[in-house]
């Protein structure tokens, strides 16, 4: 088998890992050190190798569940000096775990995307003032049901998100930019950060005032942090650091309009927020149940006590029990 390029063994390889049911990615590359083009690929299933050794304590919440099993899948490709493209030199097809279902395939990670067409459907949807579960859901009938559709809501959502993003225009973040420039002028103690995606366009944005400091100073032993209860009409969350001071008051300690919510994003704020407080750590810190959020936790806030919000812990104990307490109800009822 040839490839005329490592993207199209590349695009080989994903398609063939979700026809089968199993992750994918890249092990290595070697290039040639004269003109940096690629001499050889490895190609695997994500299953490989062996994670590293865990050095957390036995007291450690919520380990990570292993999924490495050292699975000996794999595609080399090795560059044809004479023809110029690229020929598969090692393949090995056996797995020693569990593949995936069909029917749940679509959720892996290396087989989640948008295409064209469906970029497309889903900015008409928003420009119709369509909101992006009603869409996803109508996406869904269009294709014979949601195992059939390529993306899942929060793929959906983060679309938008980046093509707001994207189109956001220079006079907005102009505008804001000014803005905190006259802070600064007003008390030098005002701070923001910002974080550029690759394209050189803001990302995140951070900001404390005076206030903040000398509040987070104070009474910065217990900080809770939310992203869920508001959005603007960019549909980018907006978040808080807050606490209580000595008469039960809600202060805030920090703000930020994020991007997106994901690790890279959580872990570029926690670290500006320590920085913006000098590297004071709190005590305790309270989030929601949100995966990449607590991974970015544990990584910056390293000595601290993290809880879950019981406020959104009763709210997915309604949602997820309330079906229950129907069924049970429909069973108690007698025929009529």
């Amino acid at each position: 088998m040839e490839f005329s390029s490592t993207d199209e063994a590349w695009m080989f390889w994903n398609s063939y890992g979700g026809q089968k049911g199993f992750e994918v990615r890249k092990r290595y590359t070697n290039k040639r050190k004269s003109d940096e083009k690629v001499r050889s690929y490895r190609y695997v299933c994500a299953n490989e190798g062996h994670r590293k050794e865990d050095k957390r304590d036995h007291l450690t919440k919520c380990p990570r569940a292993e999924t490495r099993t050292d699975c000996q899948v794999r595609m080399g490709v090795v560059l044809d000096r004479e023809k110029g493209n690229y020929k598969v030199a090692d393949l090995v097809l056996e797995h020693n775990h569990i593949l995936q279902l069909p029917e749940t395939s679509h959720l892996m990670v290396s087989q989640r995307k948008i295409s064209e067409l469906q970029g497309f459907e889903i900015e008409t949807a928003d420009d119709a003032g369509i909101g992006p579960k009603a869409a996803h859901e109508l996406a869904s009938i269009q294709v014979g049901g949601s195992l059939n559709l390529s993306y899942t809501l929060r793929d959906h959502k983060n679309y938008l998100r980046g093509k707001r993003q994207r189109e956001m225009a220079y006079g907005q973040a102009g505008s804001m930019l000014m803005y905190f420039q006259d802070k600064i002028a007003e008390n030098p103690s005002f701070q923001y950060a910002l974080q550029m995606d690759q394209e050189e366009q803001i990302a995140n944005i951070f900001w404390v005032d005076a206030k903040m400091l000398t509040d987070y100073a104070y009474f910065g032993d217990v900080v809770s942090f939310d992203t869920t209860f508001g959005t603007n009409k960019e549909s980018r969350p907006f978040g808080v650091f807050v606490g209580f001071n000595q008469f039960r008051e809600t202060v805030v300690f920090g703000a930020v309009l994020m991007y997106d919510e994901t690790y890279e994003s959580f872990k570029w704020l926690f670290e500006t927020f320590l920085k913006a407080h000098n590297g004071k750590q709190p005590k305790t810190i309270y989030t929601d149940q949100d995966f990449a959020m607590g991974k970015a936790v544990k990584e910056v806030f390293s000595e601290v006590w993290h809880g879950l919000c019981t406020f959104h812990i009763m709210q997915n104990a309604a949602k997820h029990l309330a079906e229950v307490d129907n069924e049970e109800e429909s069973v108690l009822l007698p025929n009529r």
